[in-house]
């Protein structure tokens, strides 16, 4: 290494989270885990006393929370936390198969060891937080589940389309989970994901993420059906 090269390693200051981007990933992990619901109002002044920090990171945090689709800003009620229509939901699902079917194919076809371990460990962590009934490390371990599989198809073009759109579906998810039927037809299907890729079969893999994602969008869909019943019958009995 030269004289410039070595100084400019020294010099180098990595990158330093800013209190935006770290406020903005714990409220992220609170709206994921269910702590704050979809259409809570998001109060300045509670968020302030919650985090420690001021108004103005507060509500950068939020602006970026907002890029991602996960707050929305309601005339007269201010942020909120976002909800997803029975439409926004079948283009969400409709848009994922797509994209994680090819992701699933890549990661078969490229066969990487490493993405198979990786793969592995979070299926054999979520199995274990459902035993446990542990939703919140499920949700966790799913999460780390796709995180691998998207990784793995070594496409950052793919990764960048599907993160927002996972983003989005994770508001629905922790409800679906709660559902005893569909966790336990959930773990069969990404357990075959897994199978499908640790023996390098391109083609299943991408039937299996497909048929995966297909099975989650009538579980989700049906869900917010059923809300959308339960709220329109509240209304009219006031």
């Amino acid at each position: 290494m030269d004289k410039r090269g070595e100084l400019q390693s020294t010099l180098r200051i990595e990158d330093v989270p800013t209190v935006r981007s770290m406020v903005a990933q714990k409220l992220r992990e609170a709206i994921m885990s269910g702590i704050l619901k979809p259409g809570q109002r998001l109060i300045e002044r509670e968020l302030c006393e919650m985090t420690g920090v001021s108004r103005p990171s507060i509500r950068e945090a939020l602006r970026l929370l907002e890029a991602d689709g996960l707050v929305n800003t309601v005339p007269h009620r201010g942020p909120v936390v976002s909800t997803i229509s029975l439409e926004e939901a079948k283009q969400l699902y409709a848009a994922r198969a797509v994209l994680e079917g090819f992701a699933g194919r890549e990661c078969a076809r490229l066969h990487d060891p490493a993405v198979v371990r990786r793969i592995g460990d979070a299926l054999s962590k979520l199995k274990a937080a459902f035993a446990d009934g542990d939703l919140m490390t499920a949700l966790e371990a799913k999460t780390e589940f796709y995180a691998a599989l998207i990784g793995g198809c070594q496409n950052a073009f793919i990764e960048r389309m599907l993160r927002p759109l996972h983003d989005r579906i994770t508001l629905l998810r922790i409800t679906s989970m709660s559902q005893p039927k569909r966790i336990n037809k959930s773990l069969r299907e990404v357990t075959a994901i897994w199978r499908a890729i640790q023996s390098g079969d391109p083609d299943l893999a991408e039937q299996c993420c497909v048929d995966h994602i297909r099975a989650a969008a009538v579980a989700a869909l049906s869900m917010i059906e059923q809300s959308s019943a339960s709220n329109e019958k509240a209304t009219a009995d006031e």
